[in-house]
């Protein structure tokens, strides 16, 4: 156990030095108060002004929880796949073109302690976001729109629902993590699964070609987000059955990765 914290004390201190990381982590919080201000300034001035035709409702808390699909997935996204992927990018051509991940392992012989490390770190930097951005988006949108307009969510929903969306951005974070490691790269998982987070879901143009989609793990988790149906397109599994796959996906390909992890040369 003490082997561990100071593998994740030291995993956590590199990853915090990484740019990319700190771009993420800015994304999904600033990004998504963003949003959550247009929202909130949209709907405000609807209600004021006596038109809500052109808002789906008045729910404040739709309202802030409109940029978690999205703005939250692509933050988690980035922070898991650099977490593995920034191992393998080759320093510059002056300091020796080597990899960082021969340094890791001089400094972390043992391959399963520091890929069990990077995994707690991901887990620890992805909830934190969470903590932060989800509550603190609701506290921003409560206090532009002034309690204006009908809410239709109640607290044990939003509850659930703001906890789905962390474990949604969590699963993802450790998905984009193993597909890194298996893929020895950042670059491609990285720009596969944000177009997927936020351009065109692959499960979404695959489901007009095979139900099977609804099993990917995007797709399958997708419910956890708790939102009415008249908002999102909705997939046919349920809420613990989408969420209990996306989750069988992630073990599954953590699992692999960290077998991978294991044999590959440094």
């Amino acid at each position: 156990m003490i082997a561990l914290t100071r593998t994740v004390t030291a995993e956590l201190r590199k990853l915090l030095t990484l740019p990319g990381i700190w771009i993420a982590l800015a994304v999904t919080v600033l990004g998504s108060v963003a949003i959550t201000l247009l929202n909130a300034l949209m709907q405000r001035d609807a209600v004021l002004a006596g038109d809500t035709s052109r808002l789906a409702d008045t729910s404040t808390f739709e309202s802030s929880f409109a940029a978690a699909p999205v703005i939250g997935v692509v933050g988690s996204v980035v922070i898991g796949a650099l977490a593995i992927g920034s191992e393998y990018t080759a320093d510059r051509a002056e300091s020796g073109g080597a990899r960082q991940i021969a340094t890791s392992l001089s400094a972390t012989p043992n391959r399963w302690l520091l890929f069990t490390s990077k995994l707690v770190v991901v887990t620890l930097l992805t909830v934190v976001s969470a903590a932060v951005s989800i509550p603190g988006n609701y506290a921003i949108a409560l206090a532009v729109t002034r309690g204006l307009g009908t809410e239709t969510v109640t607290l044990d929903e939003a509850v659930a629902r703001s906890l789905g969306a962390a474990l949604y951005w969590l699963l993802m974070g450790l998905i984009a993590f193993a597909i890194t490691a298996l893929a020895g790269s950042a670059m491609i998982p990285l720009a596969v699964l944000i177009t997927n987070s936020s351009v065109v879901p692959f499960s979404l143009l695959l489901s007009h070609v095979t139900p099977l989609a609804e099993w990917l793990p995007d797709a399958a988790g997708r419910k956890l987000f708790g939102f009415p149906d008249q908002l999102v397109v909705q997939g046919n599994l349920d809420t613990l059955t989408g969420g209990l796959a996306m989750a069988a996906w992630a073990i599954a390909l953590v699992t692999a990765a960290g077998i991978v992890f294991h044999r590959r040369d440094a």
